[in-house]
């Protein structure tokens, strides 16, 4: 082995992403997808994690006992809570399936989509995700061209986010956003130069938030795609935040304003 190089634990199966924690590994049950095999630590996490066991038991997966150090150095630093299942790497739908999910949306609940142009990192990617899922959204979508892809380490950063949360995958993005205002989706991209604050925005109804990559911001046919533009209120020295944590703040803005108000009882 070459100076510097990571070592691959023994017996690591090849071709396959791994999943991390708890979490993660439960949604890939709920969603219906079965690990090829899983690793759980020795000890008392076999006996802890008995049910995912059994469930992969029973879906046909190998299941293999390894000592911490083993799950230490597959997750490189993640929490893997004495677990990580090894499943074919995820794959967008298209977006011929994000058309039919909104042609027979329910009307009581009005979609939250977000969308991501120019996003490559992938640590981005995967916090983007994790912040979807933590606010009820709907669906990612994202372009083919300039944008990071649905690999093992977004996996890893969403925590479980990647295999609950729908990605869209569409060929042309300012296409695809005029399409959803056809289903009634309001758009709204975020922008530095924007006049209004993003407390401003209306997020009840069905809406597609935009979010631009960091710098460049949104692509010039995209901007022009949105309804309306947005930006963040900063207050300190900094102009922008990163790209993942302005995606959690707006989402939960629009969290908040899709929350019910509970009058308080005298």
């Amino acid at each position: 082995m070459k100076k510097g190089a990571s070592r691959r634990p023994p017996g690591m199966p090849g071709g396959l992403d791994a999943v991390f924690g708890v979490h993660a590994v439960r949604a890939l049950f709920e969603r219906g997808e079965a690990p090829r095999e899983l690793w759980v630590q020795e000890g008392e996490a076999g006996q802890r994690l008995a049910e995912l066991v059994d469930q992969a038991r029973a879906c046909g997966a190998r299941v293999r006992m390894q000592p911490r150090d083993e799950l230490d150095h597959l997750a490189q630093g993640a929490a893997h809570q004495g677990i990580a299942a090894f499943c074919p790497p995820l794959a967008a739908e298209g977006e011929a399936s994000l058309w039919l999910k909104l042609e027979a949306w329910p009307h009581e609940a009005p979609p939250l989509l977000l969308v991501l142009d120019g996003i490559t990192d992938v640590h981005n990617f995967g916090a983007c995700l994790r912040s979807a899922d933590a606010a009820g959204a709907h669906g990612v979508v994202v372009p083919k061209d300039r944008a990071a892809p649905l690999n093992a380490t977004v996996r890893k950063v969403a925590c479980g986010a990647a295999e609950s949360v729908p990605v869209y995958q569409v060929t042309n993005l300012a296409r695809a956003l005029a399409r959803m205002k056809e289903f009634g989706v309001w758009v709204t991209g975020t922008a530095g130069e924007a006049e209004s604050s993003v407390y401003e925005a209306d997020f009840a109804g069905p809406v597609a938030l935009v979010m631009g990559a960091e710098g460049k911001g949104m692509r010039r046919l995209t901007r022009e795609a949105c309804d309306t533009l947005v930006k963040l209120p900063m207050a300190g020295s900094v102009s922008s935040l990163n790209v993942s944590v302005a995606t959690g703040v707006c989402l939960f803005e629009a969290v908040r304003q899709r929350t019910p108000s509970r009058s308080r009882k005298l």
